[in-house]
């Protein structure tokens, strides 16, 4: 709070030193316990919600939000540097929404769009994987009137790369180049076009289990690094039953055919370090700020309109995840 209170949050490159002194800080602290790290949550969300990922108001402008974004790029960088001098056996890496996206038609422009689409996310991996801007990026910032203030330290600090690449997969979207066709999909914060052959949620969320093994394979293959899928879930109402019981076989479904897709990944020759699911227990969802829109295997007596014990019970899911 007070960063973004007292210095307009990552617009201001000092945030970067206020972080890596966190980092050190908390490196130090836990070295001994903690072997796994990640730099930010979700990085990518930034370009969709400038103020919770960088600090931003709404209405700040696209080279506002990108050097923002720079700024968190460097502290990322520098968090991985001390992460290497301080942790012993530490490994750390980042985090981005996976927001995989394809074509609605096999026509060349929806094609294109989709490859631009992917890229406005996958940049964040490509500096953090590889140590520098890539070619499209810069091009973007010049036909967008962007300059960025990059420093001779920031060039030679963002060579430090992560070791691992880990990212959250919810769904996925399609992207077309009409515009009288495009839309935002019911419930989703990212633009998108939905896709006519997948089912979605109750709140518009497609569902798409092969599309985390496509994902996984365009990962491993533009990044050659350890994957890991630190969120996955499915938000949805649950039931309590006259004898107390939750029976989300909806959520053991979700989950079961992503983790048989992820294992068909590993098969593909995908290096997959693990996987972790959203989330354990039933808490308020980020997207819509309600509690009925439940991801957890632990049920928790609370409602959208404040009311409930608060006491937990464990769904049917809990015992198949356990297992």
């Amino acid at each position: 709070m007070g960063a973004g209170k007292n210095y307009g949050g990552w617009g201001s490159r000092e945030v970067i030193g206020f972080f890596e002194c966190y980092a050190r800080t908390v490196f130090s602290r836990y070295k001994n316990k903690v072997k796994l790290w990640l730099t930010f949550n979700e990085i990518n969300m930034s370009l969709h919600a400038p103020m919770t990922g960088v600090g931003l108001p709404a209405g700040s402008s696209k080279g506002e939000v990108y050097q923002a974004i720079h700024h968190q790029l460097v502290a990322s960088a520098l968090a991985v540097k001390a992460c290497h001098e301080l942790v012993p056996e530490g490994k750390i890496g980042n985090m981005l929404l996976g927001g995989l996206m394809y074509p609605l038609s096999c026509k060349p422009e929806d094609v294109f769009e989709t490859l631009q689409e992917n890229r406005s996310w996958q940049f964040f991996g490509d500096v953090q994987a590889r140590g520098a801007y890539p070619g499209y990026m810069q091009r973007y910032f010049r036909d967008n009137g962007i300059t960025l203030t990059i420093t001779d330290a920031d060039r030679e600090a963002l060579k430090t790369t992560v070791d691992f690449i880990s990212f959250s997969y919810y769904m996925t979207g399609c992207v077309t180049a009409d515009e009288a066709l495009n839309q935002q999909a019911r419930g989703n914060i990212l633009s998108m076009v939905p896709n006519p052959h997948l089912a979605s949620s109750e709140w518009g969320w497609q569902i798409d289990p092969l599309g985390l093994r496509t994902l996984l394979n365009v990962l491993w293959d533009r990044y050659q690094k350890p994957l890991f899928i630190v969120e996955n879930g499915l938000g949805a109402k649950d039931k309590v039953e006259a004898d107390g019981s939750i029976n989300d076989d909806y959520r053991i479904s979700y989950l079961n055919d992503h983790l048989v897709q992820a294992r068909e990944a590993i098969d593909d020759g995908v290096e997959l370090m693990g996987f972790t699911s959203w989330g354990p227990i039933d808490l308020v969802s980020a997207s819509k700020a309600e509690l009925s829109k439940r991801y957890g295997f632990i049920y928790v007596d609370r409602h959208d309109d404040g009311t409930g014990t608060l006491a937990r019970s464990k769904k049917k899911s809990f015992g198949w995840y356990k297992r």
